[in-house]
C-alpha cells in the first residue's frame, strides 16, 4: 500500500523508515556508533514534533512544517550549529526515501540554510602545552593527553585503541577514524618511551584484576576507559593553565602548531584524518589570527 495514501494512527511508518535509513548508513557508509546515534536522535526529535502536531502521513510534511520545527528548536534555545545539524540529518533521510521511491517529494529542498557565524576553534599555545606536560606525572592521565597532542586523535579514536594499535619498533600508531577509515600516525621517541612506561603499569592492573583485555587504555578495574573518563582527566590538566579544555582542544592545538611550524596542509589533513582539505583549512585561519594577535600585542604604540 502506498505510504503516501495510508493514514496511520501512530509513528509506525516514520520509525520503520528511520530504522531502514540508519541501517543503510551503517552498512553503506560505515558510520561510527556515535555518529549513528546522533543521526537517530536528530530524526527522532523531528518525528516527536510530528506526533505532537498530529501529523501521521508523509504527504502532510511540507516547507511550513519544516520551518515550524526550526522555529520550535530556536524557541527551545538550540544554537544555530545544532539546528543546522538536525536539518542536515533530515535532508539526508528525505533524500534517501525519495531515491528509494518511499515518498514522492522532499520537503527539505526549499528550506534555506541557517547563516552560521564561523567560529575558530580554541587552541592552546605551545607554552601552555609545555606547562601541562611539566606536571611530571607518568600515570595514565599524562599518556592520554600526550597521545591526543602527539597524534591529533579524536577522543573516540583514543578510547578505541588496542594494544596492537601501537607499533613500538617502527614508532607509529594505527587508528580508525570516521567511517572506519584507517590512518597511520608517526610517534616521537619521547611518546614511545612514555607508552612503554604506561604498559608496565597496565600489565600490573591486568595482573591484579586477573583480567584479559586487548584495550590499550584501561581503568583501575582493567576495563576500557570511556569518553567521559578522558574528558574528566583532560579537564583536570586544564586547571594547571586556568582554562577549561577538552580532548578536542588538544586536537585543535596539534593541528594549529603543526601549521604554524611550517607543516604542509595536505600532510596535516592526512594526520587528522579529514576527508576534505577544506576542513583542515580552518586551522590556517586560526594560525593567521594568532599571528595578528601576537603582532598587535607587541605593536601597541
Amino acid at each position: 500500500m502506498d505510504i503516501l495514501k495510508k493514514q496511520i494512527s501512530d509513528d509506525e511508518f516514520f520509525y520503520e523508515y528511520l530504522s531502514e535509513y540508519i541501517e543503510y548508513l551503517c552498512l553503506e557508509r560505515g558510520l561510527s556508533q556515535n555518529t549513528e546515534q546522533a543521526y537517530r536522535r536528530d530524526i527522532v526529535s523531528f518525528i516527536e514534533f510530528l506526533k505532537q502536531n498530529s501529523i501521521y502521513n508523509f504527504d502532510q510534511i511540507n516547507r511550513f512544517i519544516i520551518n515550524s520545527y526550526i522555529k520550535k528548536l530556536k524557541d527551545s534555545s538550540y544554537i544555530s550549529t545544532s539546528i543546522t545539524r538536525k536539518i542536515a540529518s533530515l535532508r539526508g533521510w528525505f533524500r534517501w526515501m525519495v531515491s528509494n521511491e518511499l515518498i514522492d517529494h522532499d520537503p527539505t529542498l526549499s528550506v534555506e540554510q541557517l547563516k552560521l557565524d564561523k567560529k575558530l576553534p580554541k587552541v592552546l599555545t605551545i607554552a601552555e602545552m609545555e606547562k601541562i606536560f611539566s606536571q611530571n606525572s607518568l600515570g595514565i592521565e599524562t599518556i592520554l593527553i600526550e597521545l591526543l597532542y602527539a597524534a591529533g586523535l579524536r577522543v573516540s579514536e583514543l578510547v578505541n585503541l588496542d594494544t596492537n594499535s601501537i607499533n613500538f619498533e617502527n614508532e607509529f600508531l594505527k587508528c580508525f577514524g570516521k567511517g572506519s577509515k584507517e590512518r597511520i600516525v608517526p610517534l616521537g621517541k619521547n611518546t614511545i618511551k612514555k607508552l612503554k612506561i604506561y604498559m608496565k603499569q597496565r600489565d600490573l592492573i591486568i595482573k591484579t584484576n586477573k583480567a584479559n583485555t586487548i584495550a590499550l587504555f584501561i581503568n583501575e578495574k582493567a576495563q576500557r576507559i570511556t569518553r567521559q573518563d578522558v574528558y574528566k582527566k583532560v579537564s583536570r590538566f586544564g586547571q594547571a593553565i586556568n582554562k577549561h579544555i577538552t580532548p578536542h582542544t588538544i586536537r585543535h592545538s596539534f593541528a594549529t602548531h603543526l601549521l604554524e611550524n611550517g607543516a604542509d596542509l595536505r600532510v596535516v589533513q592526512e594526520l587528522l584524518g579529514h576527508s576534505d582539505v577544506s576542513t583542515t583549512q580552518l586551522y590556517t585561519h586560526v594560525s593567521k589570527k594568532r599571528l595578528k594577535d601576537v603582532y598587535f600585542s607587541i605593536n601597541t604604540d
